[in-house]
């Protein structure tokens, strides 16, 4: 392999690598942002993102999943089959699927059930619990990612990718150095 051939492989791969951690660096730092300025609650193209703490779901959502939620206006329209996320107690979002929809003099409830769980949740859904529908968009473990992301060491995603870029410009930088004192000194003898 000549010379010139080397120098563009290693050109181009350094090239691939500086955009590389420069979209981690971007990505992260709008992960960071927008977890923060939505207090906490991802939103992308209007489907808020979730994290999922929990088995009871799989195999179809994997622990530590991020999952799509489609909020929904009309929480009464759900129907046997249907995977929703509601609010069980104050801060505790669940996804489970609807095994019954229940409708009554108080309104519509729905009766759910986790797919890897052996019975049906104790008490049936309230309509106005109801946050949105799963709409099967997964991502298997990029929830435990986000969930940091949203503690208060969230921060921390800004710097490991900023670190990186600043210690490989320096690497670059050092071998560009050294690259022309090795030519200088060639020169001299030469």
């Amino acid at each position: 392999m000549s010379r010139l051939n080397r120098k563009r492989i290693v050109k181009w791969v350094n090239n691939i690598t500086t955009g590389i951690l420069f979209t981690v660096l971007i990505a992260m730092m709008l992960i960071v942002i927008s977890a923060k300025a939505s207090g906490g609650e991802p939103e992308v193209f209007g489907y808020q993102l979730k994290t999922v703490l929990s088995g009871s779901m799989e195999p179809g959502i994997q622990t530590g999943s991020l999952i799509a939620v489609n909020t929904v206006d009309n929480r009464s329209n759900f129907k046997k089959g249907d995977v929703i996320t509601f609010q069980k107690e104050k801060n505790m979002l669940v996804t489970h699927r609807i095994i019954e929809v229940i409708k009554d003099t108080n309104g519509v409830s729905y009766r759910t059930k986790g797919d890897n769980n052996d019975g049906a949740d104790v008490n049936p859904v309230s309509s106005q619990d109801v946050v949105g529908e799963y709409t099967g968009f997964t991502i298997p473990y990029v929830g435990y990612f986000i969930n940091f992301s949203q503690s208060k060491n969230g921060a921390l995603l800004l710097l490991i990718p900023g670190i990186l870029l600043l210690c490989y410009s320096g690497f670059t930088i050092w071998r560009a150095l050294s690259q022309l004192e090795s030519k200088e000194s060639n020169n001299k003898e030469a």
